[in-house]
């Protein structure tokens, strides 16, 4: 199911619980609703819990905005180290330069094809994959140049291999959600407390005060959505691909 499908499927639940929990009410209360009867402190206890909720919600999309955005760099740094590998080893022997440029397109063939969807369905990466790198670290370390111009090519490849080795890394560490499971439960618990203190103020059946509160409730739905899609930056809807390595591999 998309989960954009899934997200109009959830707002337009909250919207319904929403409106069918305040018509209910109305109905109950009957002719006796007075609303005057709410008291002041509840209109500016809705107010600072709103305004708290709100500040909480947005320091949670920039976090998780922020960690997509770093992702996004590191798939990018590590192609692009293996890409100046296989560019740069132009200045060695043929048989060598193919048998470096050969494991680093099995190794970025392999991150495309075979890691990337364990990574995305199982937050984490594979064995095989670190061992593909390796090889590939092993084989440019384990080459001794033979002149000055090999030797210019020796230290910067040695660093480029570095490079990738350190962002597969933090692909790693990014795999996985960004949010801990406490944050998440203050999240959901904050837009419980704050949709739920709509019903405190005394909501008439009118369509104006009805289209507001379920315009609200959605908005917190949509927010709260937006938060879970970027939480895990290869794993939703709005992820980071694999596009970096097939743009600078399309052979693989």
């Amino acid at each position: 199911m998309s989960q954009w499908l899934v997200l109009t499927i959830a707002m337009a639940a909250v919207c319904g619980v929403v409106l069918a929990i305040t018509v209910l009410k109305q109905r109950r209360i009957g002719a006796d609703d007075d609303p005057s009867e709410t008291p002041d402190v509840i209109e500016y206890m809705t107010m600072m819990v709103g305004v708290v909720y709100a500040i909480v919600l947005g320091l949670a999309i920039a976090g998780v905005w922020e960690a997509r955005s770093a992702a996004e760099d590191t798939v990018r740094t590590e192609a692009q180290a293996l890409h100046e590998v296989s560019t740069r080893v132009a200045a060695y022997p043929p048989p060598v330069r193919d048998r470096i440029r050969s494991d680093v397109d099995a190794y970025v063939g392999y991150i495309v094809h075979k890691e990337w969807p364990v990574m995305t369905e199982q937050q984490r990466l594979t064995q095989r994959g670190t061992d593909l790198l390796a090889k590939v670290r092993s084989d440019v370390i384990g080459y001794h140049p033979r002149n000055d111009y090999e030797g210019q090519s020796y230290q910067p490849l040695v660093d480029q291999v570095g490079v990738a080795d350190d962002a597969r890394n933090n692909r790693a560490d990014a795999a996985g959600s960004t949010l801990p499971g406490v944050v998440w439960f203050g999240l959901i618990a904050g837009a419980a407390v704050t949709i739920g203190l709509i019903f405190t103020l005394q909501i008439r059946r009118s369509a104006r005060e009805l289209l507001m509160a379920a315009l609200f409730s959605a908005l917190i739905a949509f927010l709260l959505f937006l938060v879970w899609d970027f939480d895990a930056p290869f794993s939703r809807a709005i992820s980071t691909g694999s596009g970096a390595f097939t743009d600078l591999f399309p052979h693989v």
